[in-house]
């Protein structure tokens, strides 16, 4: 059985401002901002959500398949990929289009401004789960990531319709999608991941209370930056996991892709729901403590003894089996 996480996979341009953008707006003027901010460096790297989500569950030893759509300039990305513990067999390669492209500047306050270029990804919507499952043996979950819209509509009603367990993961689409769209993705799902400003955005947009929502799925994730993440369930008590402390420079692009694959895989490995976000907390803080997405690693010792400095040595003990040598 396999994790299938299907979403967006891109090329990262992650550029660094040292200013504060908020510095640069003029009150009264906002209806015609034109600006350009001169940066300091840009780094390119291999990203995308539904192939950062993958590259860190492979970290931690699963082997999760990657579904997504890519051009004919995926080659090298997809050996590293492979390398990295990811199957790539249900990749759909374009014929016709570049990879996507994801172009994001970050501030002085860790603020960005993005933009994306969808690319090969709007070739989403051709790949059928059925396949998948049918090649890889069965289905535990699927993650259904940022994509094109209508791939990840399609994608949440076939799950729906073969009963396949999804975690809905909205995530940047939220900013454009409408009400009815937004209803759809989160529907039925077993897992619900946002930020805290997409969770008041879905509210926002479908007009559902925090009740409405808990009472569509199984479990809401709403991770809050250096705030932690907080954990909800109809008819449960509230969990609080506090962020693990970082101890380099932060770099937030995929802080969140992290979290959401060290919450699966310490689901998969049969944790509970708090230890699981506790895992989660700590892949983010060490993939945000480098440049790039999936730039980071998890050495065993290294990551054990970070674990136990902010969950304690009893939780660490019960992490430890799980994680690969």
């Amino acid at each position: 059985m396999s994790v299938v996480v299907t979403g967006s996979i891109a090329t990262d341009h992650l550029m660094t401002f040292p200013g504060r953008f908020t510095d640069q707006f003029v009150e009264g003027k906002m209806e015609n901002v034109s600006l350009s901010f001169l940066v300091d460096d840009l780094v390119q790297h291999r990203g995308g959500a539904g192939a950062n989500m993958a590259y860190g569950l492979g970290l931690l030893g699963l082997r999760p398949v990657l579904v997504g759509a890519v051009g004919s300039d995926f080659d090298d990305y997809d050996s590293w990929l492979s390398r990295h513990g990811v199957d790539t067999g249900s990749v759909h390669w374009s014929e016709l289009k570049h990879t996507a492209r994801f172009t994001c500047t970050t501030d002085a306050a860790n603020n960005q401004i993005a933009s994306f270029y969808s690319g090969a990804m709007s070739e989403a919507s051709l790949i059928e789960l059925a396949p998948v499952e049918k090649r890889v043996g069965g289905v535990d979950l699927v993650i259904v990531g940022p994509n094109d819209p209508t791939a990840m509509a399609q994608h949440t009603r076939e799950c729906r319709e073969r009963g396949y367990p999804f975690l809905a993961d909205p995530s940047q689409q939220l900013a454009w999608a409408d009400g009815e769209l937004i209803r759809e993705l989160v529907e039925g799902a077993d897992l619900l991941f946002t930020n805290e400003y997409e969770h008041a955005l879905l509210l926002q947009k479908t007009g559902w209370t925090d009740a409405e929502v808990l009472a569509r799925v199984g479990t809401w994730v709403t991770t809050r930056a250096a705030n932690g993440v907080r954990v909800e369930q109809a008819g449960a008590e509230t969990i609080e996991v506090i962020a693990v402390p970082e101890t380099k420079p932060v770099e937030p692009t995929g802080g969140g892709d992290a979290l959401r694959a060290g919450f699966v895989a310490a689901r998969q490995w049969g944790l509970g729901v708090e230890r699981a976000t506790q895992v989660g907390s700590a892949v983010a803080t060490a993939a945000v403590e480098v440049i790039g997405t999936q730039e980071y690693s998890l050495p065993r010792e290294p990551f054990l003894e970070r674990f136990a400095e902010a969950f304690g040595p009893d939780a660490a003990d019960e992490v430890a089996p799980h994680l690969p040598a």
